[in-house]
């Protein structure tokens, strides 16, 4: 009888836990029945919304993809060996979520980036680091490339083709913010690259860069409160209806402008007819009667537009045209 009841609560505790599996089956599953897709879950922290919004999005991209082109000709012409960057994704995270993204060992070059507060960040893998050294010696840039920090003489090459390449991101975004990179130092180990607080938001974008045969993906890394309000700022600039007491100002200065402006005017009768031979033989005293009619307005031009009509007139001892509305000229 006790084994009965022993084996009866056995059967219990296996019913149990294969009600609790059941669901965690699911999870891990394919979609569910509603179309929820459980697999592609991201966690949200409410505490720290995203503040990306798609118009934010897409003045970074066009930003960037200008950075990547730039970076990528810079590249090829640099190293002789064809390359090419593009952008991958752009993301609003926590520095400590993007240090550890990062492989143990890789090449963090911190910036200043003024008048951004904070510092920036330009990472490459230490494959392509070490096969941008390869190329620039005179070497093919073949894989496997050795794992381990810059010599001197290395550390030197790769700076130079760095702060080329904030050349071009200071000419990619000058439309968003002038801003004046400047290499302060170099880190390979992320876990000791104190750029930011752990908690401090940032903005990486990623760029799967090639050159040759090697293939990774670097990151550009900026502070996010620092680029926000300037991604607001152009945001507003687009907004219809939003700058347009601005746009009423410059209209009122260019119209105050032009009125200064010095043109030259033309008056003029209706063409005449002569012929060849009294073209030729004009001589000073000779007289070419107008075929214009009296009671018709003469034409006031600019440039070859005409502008308004006129009569012809004295004041004083010179002549003169009156301007007049074309209505009261055909009168």
């Amino acid at each position: 009888m006790r084994n009965a009841q022993a084996g009866a609560r056995l059967t219990d505790e296996e019913a149990v836990t294969t009600d609790t599996a059941t669901p965690r089956a699911v999870a891990d599953g394919p979609p569910t029945s509603d179309g929820a897709d459980i697999t592609g879950v991201r966690t949200y922290d409410f505490r720290r919304p995203t503040k990306l919004s798609r118009d934010h999005i897409r003045i970074l991209e066009m930003e960037f993809d200008t950075f990547a082109r730039q970076w990528a000709t810079l590249l090829t012409t640099t190293l002789r060996s064809i390359s090419s960057v593009q952008l991958k994704s752009i993301q609003q995270m926590s520095y400590d979520e993007y240090v550890s993204s990062l492989a143990s060992h890789t090449n963090m070059f911190i910036l200043a980036v003024d008048p951004i507060p904070g510092a920036a960040i330009l990472e490459i893998s230490n494959e392509s680091g070490m096969t941008i050294v390869d190329h620039l010696l005179g070497g093919p840039g073949l894989a496997p490339q050795p794992t381990r920090p810059f010599t001197e003489i290395e550390s030197v090459l790769v700076r130079g083709v760095v702060e080329r390449v904030l050349h071009e991101l200071r000419y990619a975004i000058e439309g968003l913010v002038a801003i004046e990179p400047v290499l302060v130092s170099v880190e390979h180990n992320p876990q000791f690259a104190q750029a930011s607080a752990p908690s401090d938001l940032v903005l990486n974008a990623t760029f799967d860069v090639k050159i040759g045969h090697s293939e990774c993906d670097a990151t550009l890394v900026l502070p996010f409160g620092g680029i926000l309000p300037h991604l607001d700022k152009a945001v507003g600039g687009n907004a219809p209806g939003r700058d347009r007491g601005d746009r009423a100002a410059a209209a009122k200065a260019v119209a105050r402008r032009l009125g200064d402006v010095e043109v030259d005017v033309s008056v003029s009768f209706l063409p005449t007819i002569v012929k060849m031979g009294d073209v030729v033989s004009l001589k000073v005293g000779d007289v070419i009667r107008l075929r214009h009619p009296v009671s018709e307005p003469l034409s006031v031009t600019s440039a070859g537009v005409e502008f308004a009509q006129g009569v012809s007139g004295s004041e004083g001892q010179n002549r003169v045209c009156c301007v007049v509305h074309p209505t009261e000229g055909s009168k």
